[in-house]
């Protein structure tokens, strides 16, 4: 049954996308065509993916700043993204989008209808991991001169992709996520200085982490390293032995504060690593995006899995080491000799060993303590 209705299903959505094609397709335009002097407002929407995938996207916002320096941006997220945003000092709005239908009201559509139509210049679709209907359709609603989008990932039964005006041509050859986003907008001549991974916090955040960092024990002195623990695909996730064995050779060798983070639903992870190690490390239980992020400025360093996290720590500039299993660093990793990936030897994460990690923080961090 379920087999049949996935046909039916896919079936209907071709050949409603032709029919969308044929009524709403938008003529190609070559980037020299493109009026600079008007692009005084911009959307970026990347309402979808996870949420590595959009921190990865972050460089574009430093780019179109750099290249756009009066102009509006405006980004359209998901709602559990906006906090990656929240004070960035290269985007002056944010348009919420709503995955679960709880979540709407007939104020929060129309709050959102109200943003997309009041009249942007260009609107930019990174459609590089995925590549969502909806984001194409908010994009046509925006109603912007210029759509810009991949040429890359065409729906099924379509020529092209019909939404954008202005098509960047994807590279065959691998290349890594942020590099990838930002190809899109080099089309239009947009370049970055650097292609790091951003997310600005405010001096008050910080300092409201580290009152509540103080008051779980963390001393004023010595070499404060944060491990997290989980991730949300288990092949994902380094052995908690080998984590409680890192934590205890940090704290037996170099007298290492531990501030351990782990995510919901993985009580289970941290109640094991203090069951294994023979100190009390500072557990820092699940919190908001912001404020995780801020613990993460009070440490030297930071041990995580490929995962969400990773980009989270990278983000607020903390050195870390990550450690990969069935995805290869090259393309996910966060970019910056800052932040080391250690990659699993048969591509899982078992191979790598407590001591390629200690090694890799050692080199990097530890000899500056």
């Amino acid at each position: 049954m379920s087999h049949w209705w996935y046909r039916v299903e896919q079936y209907f959505k071709r050949n409603a996308l032709r029919w969308l094609e044929k009524l709403l397709a938008k003529e190609v335009l070559p980037p020299e065509q493109v009026n600079f002097a008007e692009i005084k407002r911009i959307l970026v929407v990347r309402q979808h993916d996870m949420l590595g995938d959009f921190i990865l996207a972050t460089p574009v916002l430093s780019a179109l700043r750099q290249n756009f320096p009066r102009a509006h941006i405006g980004v359209l997220v998901r709602e559990y993204f906006a906090d990656v945003v929240a004070s960035h000092a290269d985007v002056d709005e944010v348009l919420l989008f709503h995955e679960h239908g709880t979540r709407w009201s007939l104020r929060r559509a129309w709050s959102l209808w109200r943003q997309l139509r009041r009249g942007w210049d260009l609107t930019i679709v990174l459609n590089t991991v995925s590549h969502s209907l909806t984001s194409d359709l908010l994009a046509h609603f925006s109603k912007a001169k210029y759509v810009l989008g991949s040429e890359h990932r065409v729906f099924a039964g379509c020529s092209r992709n019909f939404f954008y005006d202005l098509l960047a041509p994807y590279a065959a050859e691998e290349r890594h996520q942020s590099e990838r986003n930002l190809d899109i907008v080099r089309y239009l001549g947009v370049e970055a200085k650097e292609a790091a991974e951003v997310m600005h916090l405010t001096s008050a955040e910080r300092e409201r982490a580290l009152i509540k960092l103080k008051g779980m024990r963390l001393r004023a002195d010595g070499l404060v390293i944060g491990m997290h623990v989980g991730a949300g695909k288990i092949s994902n996730r380094w052995p908690i032995e080998k984590f409680a064995e890192l934590a205890q050779r940090l704290h037996d060798e170099h007298g290492a504060q531990i501030l351990l983070f782990w995510g919901k639903n993985e009580n289970d992870l941290a109640e094991k690593i203090c069951r294994l190690v023979r100190f009390a490390p500072i557990k820092v239980p699940p919190t908001s995006l912001r404020e995780m992020a801020a613990c993460f400025t009070h440490c030297e360093a930071l041990v995580c899995n490929d995962t969400g996290v990773m980009h989270v720590c990278a983000a607020v500039n903390v050195p870390l080491v990550a450690i990969f299993g069935p995805t290869p660093p090259a393309l996910w990793k966060p970019m910056g000799e800052r932040f080391i990936a250690i990659y699993g030897r048969d591509q899982t994460t078992a191979s790598v060993s407590v001591g390629e990690v200690y090694a890799a923080l050692n080199a990097s961090m530890l000899h500056t303590v």
